[in-house]
């Protein structure tokens, strides 16, 4: 799945999009094996709101770029992406500076996105919310041209959603899935990155298993990580780990599931709108919202406030300081 930042989304002034019509993108890749049950209750629950909506379906390898812009040039003033955030953050691309409003119909295995923005998980409750017009406008990240919505990184992560993919092959997806193949990766990975680190006009030298740059406050909040505060104020918070051994990196990732990691012995936190990485390798895989991408450094990260129209109510979880941070998922 690519991201790649719609070439309307540098307008200054964006004008929302006045066409009440609704184009679901349900990606039968994402989630659990359901989706023929999943497009009933989707249809079941588009026929509450006659002519509004239509329902479109894709899978991973058919181009979900093509997907969006082709819904665009119908006409249809809200796209929906129905699935993950590797989907959600695909469609996020597109629709950004565009004046049209992305709808969200989560479906994925965590969901962080939705969540953050408060939107129901539930698909009846969902739909509803997107036919009510109702929404908010939402900054998004962008790493030489490709947007993300929660985090990108270089270095083991990227390690970690190829070990996730093939996991998923065999298991099915799920969060017990997801969190072993981190362990697999932390125990195995051998190779830090050299990087050069710019973050306003500090820069730093070091040598790191991993460079996490996160747009989601609520993500933060879940794992208990500071620099969420910073997110909210329009900013990325950006996790530098040390170069420990893999028995090290394999207790931090513990520590990060039970919201013990601390500033300073388990990482470095900078923060800041605008970020630069150069690597001692020309050309690096990033992950970015569950996908991997390989890309050409220099790394450039960028704050683009208010450029996506989102169907969310006007204050969602993510916008809570860190005193009312939420538990995790119930």
């Amino acid at each position: 799945m690519s991201f790649i930042t719609n070439p309307s989304a540098e307008k200054q002034s964006i004008v929302p999009n006045s066409d009440r019509r609704i184009c679901v993108l349900l990606n039968h890749s994402s989630g659990k094996d359901d989706k023929p049950e999943i497009e009933t209750r989707l249809e079941e629950g588009f026929k509450r709101h006659p002519g509004r909506f239509e329902l479109r379906t894709f899978t991973a390898g058919d181009g979900l770029a093509d997907m969006c812009q082709r819904a665009m040039k119908d006409g249809f003033g809200t796209i929906v992406a129905a699935g993950g955030d590797g989907t959600i953050s695909g469609v996020a691309g597109q629709v950004a500076g565009t004046g049209r409003r992305m709808g969200v119909l989560p479906l994925g295995t965590f969901n962080f996105v939705a969540r953050g923005l408060g939107i129901p998980e539930d698909l009846d409750e969902a739909i509803n919310l997107i036919a009510s017009d109702q929404s908010r406008t939402l900054p998004v990240g962008e790493v030489n041209g490709r947007i993300f919505l929660n985090n990108a990184s270089l270095g083991i992560y990227p390690a970690v959603l190829r070990e996730r993919e093939g996991t998923y092959k065999r298991w099915g997806r799920s969060q017990i899935a997801a969190h072993w193949s981190v362990l697999r990766t932390f125990l195995s990975f051998r190779r830090p990155v050299k990087m050069r680190v710019t973050v306003g006009s500090s820069t730093e030298r070091l040598k790191t298993p991993l460079a996490f740059v996160a747009r989601s406050s609520f993500q933060l909040d879940h794992y208990g990580l500071e620099g969420a505060d910073a997110v909210r104020d329009g900013q990325f918070a950006l996790y530098l780990a040390p170069d420990v051994t893999r028995w090290q990196l394999l207790v931090r990732a513990l520590l990060l599931a039970t919201k013990g990691m601390v500033l300073h012995r388990d990482f470095e936190l900078f923060t800041g709108s605008e970020i630069v990485i150069e690597t001692s390798r020309r050309r690096q895989l990033v992950a970015m919202d569950g996908e991997r991408l390989m890309l050409e450094g220099p790394f450039r990260f960028r704050m683009h406030p208010d450029a996506l129209i989102v169907a969310a109510p006007e204050r969602g979880p993510g916008d809570n300081r860190s005193e009312s941070a939420p538990n995790g998922p119930q």
